[in-house]
C-alpha cells in the first residue's frame, strides 16, 4: 500500500510540476508579471509570433484608429526577415519585447540554447529598430527555473498573461471577444496573436476585427489601454492635501 501511495503522490508532483512550467499564472520557478489588480481599469493588448505580413499592419492600422498602444512580442527570425515590420510598430509608439529567435519550447532547452535564443532575437530587434523593451515572454509560456535564471542575467523581465483570445487557430472574431470577456477581472494582460510561430502569413484577420471590437467594448466601460511597461509603473501617488 505504501509503495503505491508513494507512486501516487510522485505522480501527482510531477503533473503539477508540468503544469507549473506552462501555466500562464504559475509562480513555482520564479516571478513573472502577468496582471496588476491594483491597475484595476487598465488593459495591456499583447501580440505574440510577428511581425507577419500583411495582419500586423492591419493591426497596427486598428490601433492607431483607437489611439490605443499595445505590446509586441517578436520572434527573431520574422524580425530579420522583415525589419521593415518591425520599425512600423516601433514608429507607431508600441513596446516590442522578446520571443526568442525561433520560438522553441524552451522547458526542453539547456541554460547555453536558452541564452543562445534570447540573445539572437535581442540583436535582430537592434539591428531593425535599436533599443527596445527590457521584456521577455517564452514561447508557448514554457519556463523552468534556469530560463528565467537566464532572462534576469540577461537583463530581462519575464511577461505573461491572465487573460487570452485562444485565437491562435483563427476562430470566428466573435468566439475571441466571448473568451476574453470571460477572463477579464481588471488590469489585465490579454495574450492575442499578429502571427504564427510556424511561418510567416499567418492569418490573423479576425484578431484583428476582434481586437477593434474589444477596444470599443472596454474604452466604453471605462478602461484604458496601456503596454505592459505601463501597466508595471508605479502607480502615481495621490497629491497631497494642504492642512
Amino acid at each position: 500500500m505504501l509503495p503505491a501511495l508513494i507512486g501516487l503522490t510522485a505522480a501527482a508532483a510531477a503533473t503539477a510540476a508540468g503544469y507549473q512550467s506552462m501555466a500562464p499564472t504559475g509562480q513555482w520557478y520564479g516571478r513573472t508579471f502577468f496582471r496588476r489588480p491594483s491597475a484595476s481599469k487598465q488593459i495591456a493588448l499583447t501580440y505574440d509570433d510577428g511581425p507577419n505580413d500583411p495582419h500586423t499592419l492591419k493591426l497596427l492600422d486598428v490601433l492607431a484608429k483607437q489611439n490605443v498602444r499595445a505590446t509586441f512580442f517578436m520572434i527573431g527570425r520574422y524580425v530579420q526577415q522583415r525589419p521593415d515590420l518591425a520599425r512600423a510598430v516601433a514608429q507607431a509608439g508600441h513596446a516590442i519585447g522578446n520571443h526568442t529567435f525561433n520560438h522553441p519550447l524552451l522547458i526542453f532547452k539547456s541554460e547555453a540554447e536558452t541564452r543562445s535564443e534570447l540573445v539572437g532575437c535581442h540583436q535582430a530587434l537592434q539591428d531593425a529598430i535599436g533599443e527596445h523593451s527590457h521584456l521577455f515572454r517564452p514561447p508557448f509560456g514554457g519556463r523552468r527555473p534556469a530560463t528565467l535564471r537566464v532572462a534576469r542575467e540577461l537583463g530581462l523581465e519575464t511577461v505573461m498573461w491572465n487573460v487570452t483570445g485562444y485565437d491562435w487557430k483563427a476562430p470566428p472574431a466573435e468566439v475571441i471577444e466571448t473568451k476574453v470577456a470571460r477572463q477579464m477581472r481588471g488590469g489585465d494582460v490579454i495574450l492575442l496573436h499578429d502571427g504564427g510561430h510556424r511561418a510567416m502569413g499567418a492569418d490573423r484577420a479576425q484578431t484583428v476585427t476582434a481586437t477593434e471590437n474589444l477596444i470599443r467594448r472596454y474604452k466604453d466601460q471605462g478602461y484604458k489601454f496601456v503596454t505592459v511597461e505601463e501597466m508595471q509603473a508605479p502607480l502615481m501617488a495621490a497629491p497631497a492635501t494642504s492642512s
